[in-house]
């Protein structure tokens, strides 16, 4: 497995060691160890996640706050997306920034979002599976949403047409207005 740092150092893409041939292929989408060994984090996680989106559906901005804070590591098993995670740490000096990748079934590639961040992606395929482990357990009294489309935040989408929006994204607060990290 190889980790690379995005322009938000936190964030960290994960792309996997694959073994294919025509049979098929393998490869290991976890390991605690390799985990730690390229992140330098030790974390547990609590809770798998499993969505499905048509294409164009945005969800997000999300995140819980302390002491829910959740870490989450995201992938693609079936389409693609668009995915994002923002500096909501106001100590840190990539506070209000953005860091996004493209994640699809075929690269297999996997997005380490920590906790402090809020997170969402966009469906660019018809349809995309999108799967997460988190680091805390969901806890709706801590959790929140920035708006998808806040100019100070100004994230890329590549979008066509706007946006399928839940009822929850479309009544999300401007980064502003948000509750967010010390």
């Amino acid at each position: 497995m190889q980790a690379t740092r995005l322009s938000i150092p936190d964030v960290i893409l994960l792309t996997p060691k694959v073994f294919g041939d025509e049979r098929g292929f393998f490869f290991e989408s976890f390991n605690g160890k390799v985990f730690e060994e390229l992140t330098g984090l030790q974390r547990q996680f609590v809770q798998d996640n499993h969505s499905k989106s048509r294409k164009g559906v945005l969800r997000g901005l999300h995140y819980q706050l302390p002491p829910m804070a959740q870490g989450k590591l995201v992938r693609v098993t079936q389409g693609e997306v668009f995915d994002v995670a923002v500096d909501i740490r106001k100590s840190s000096p990539t506070f209000g920034q953005w860091a996004g990748a493209i994640l699809t079934a075929e690269n297999k590639q996997q997005l380490w979002i920590p906790e402090g961040f809020a997170h969402g992606f966009v469906t660019l395929s018809e349809t995309a599976e999108f799967l997460y482990k988190t680091t805390n357990y969901y806890a709706p009294l801590y959790d929140r949403a920035i708006i998808w489309n806040d100019p100070k935040i100004n994230i890329q989408w590549p979008l066509p047409e706007p946006p399928s929006l839940s009822a929850k994204d479309l009544e999300a607060l401007s980064f502003a207005d948000a509750e967010v990290f010390d």
